[in-house]
């Protein structure tokens, strides 16, 4: 039995080397046939979420063929570096990634993933570039226009951050994909400037305000409580009489009032404020239900009087789930009430968060 299973061993292994060598020729042979085909073309593909795009198909292909007189078509597959090649073309900023290879035709199939700038920077020095979503800086483009959330006087030109200024750089790199992503704020926000201190003022469109946004933690409630603002406030009475809306404090809103503005003007801004509101109605989600605030305080100096706008709780579950905290530890609403007109020499605007 054992003399049997012998010869069986033996068969098979002898079987399996016969196949194994099989294969092996014929994997060499195909190599060997491949090697000896041509080049029949090259076919570029561009990836990215725009119909535009920084990079064209004849920047790709320059670099693949740096020698205008010895086009890729008609050479041996065997005289391509495939490695060298995607070496080369990584190397260009506006490529984030790329893949290439031949198919069964002999065509050199190139498949570029393209880097999309999320927002513009200018610098203290007078320098400006774009950044990814990865920080990374891209040069502004001549070829094309592209409209972008614009931030003023960044501290540093250099690309490698530290300490404030990186923190700076994450925070514009978290929020810029949030503006871009509303056409309400992309419509409304016309430059984000950059103060001392590495907060935001952001400069609107519409109205004669300015809006001290403060850092960029927490951004998609800041936007929230303006956007309340602009729907309780700014559609009834209009923005120009304030000077200042100020979103950087917890569950408020701090408007300090100005001079009286024209009446023209007002209407105008009236209009403009509720064509904007009407247009974000369309967007694919209910910006006002995305976070409810318990209050929004407008402080009007030196009006006499202290408005308090409440944005009730439209869903309890709502809000608790978005919290992730339990009913109880959510202060309670703030009730209406009078407050007496400031005396003189005191601060114009007084703001206390609400309890």
């Amino acid at each position: 039995m054992s003399f049997k299973n012998n010869i069986k061993k033996t068969l098979f292994l002898s079987l399996a080397i016969v196949a194994g060598t099989g294969l092996l020729v014929l994997l060499i042979a195909a190599i060997n046939k491949k090697n000896h085909k041509i080049c029949n073309g090259v076919e570029i593909a561009i990836n990215g979420k725009r119909d535009a795009f920084f990079l064209n198909r004849q920047d790709v292909m320059n670099i693949i063929t740096p020698d205008k007189n010895n086009p890729p078509r008609g050479k041996l597959l065997a005289s391509f570096d495939l490695k060298k090649i995607e070496a080369s073309l990584k190397q260009n900023v506006w490529i984030r990634d790329v893949q290439l290879f031949f198919d069964n035709n002999g065509v050199l199939r190139v498949t570029v993933e393209e880097r999309l700038p999320v927002a513009r920077i200018f610098t203290v020095n007078g320098n400006s570039f774009y950044i990814d979503s990865s920080a990374k800086h891209l040069p502004v483009s001549s070829r094309m226009a592209v409209k972008l959330p614009v931030y003023s006087n960044f501290p540093a030109d250099k690309e490698t951050l530290y300490g404030a200024d990186s923190i700076l750089m994450q925070q514009i790199k978290q929020m810029s994909p949030f503006i871009l992503a509303n056409p309400f704020w992309m419509a409304q926000i016309g430059q984000i400037d950059i103060t001392p201190y590495r907060t935001f003022e952001m400069m609107p469109v519409i109205g004669k305000h300015m809006i001290a946004f403060g850092d960029g933690t927490d951004y998609e409630q800041k936007f929230h409580r303006l956007f309340l603002f602009y729907q309780q406030v700014g559609a009834k009475v209009g923005l120009d009489k304030y000077s200042i809306i100020n979103v950087q404090y917890d569950k408020q809103v701090v408007a300090t009032r100005k001079g009286p503005a024209g009446k023209i003007d007002s209407l105008q801004a009236l209009k403009n404020i509720q064509k904007l509101i009407d247009a974000s109605r369309q967007l694919p989600y209910d910006t006002v239900s995305t976070m409810v605030d318990n209050n929004i305080v407008a402080n009007e100096a030196p009006a006499p009087t202290l408005t308090i706008l409440k944005e009730r709780q439209r869903n309890a579950a709502m809000k608790d789930s978005f919290n992730n905290v339990p009913p109880s530890s959510n202060p309670p609403p703030l009730k209406s009430r009078a407050v007496l007109p400031p005396k003189k020499n005191k601060p114009k605007a007084v703001m206390k968060k609400p309890g």
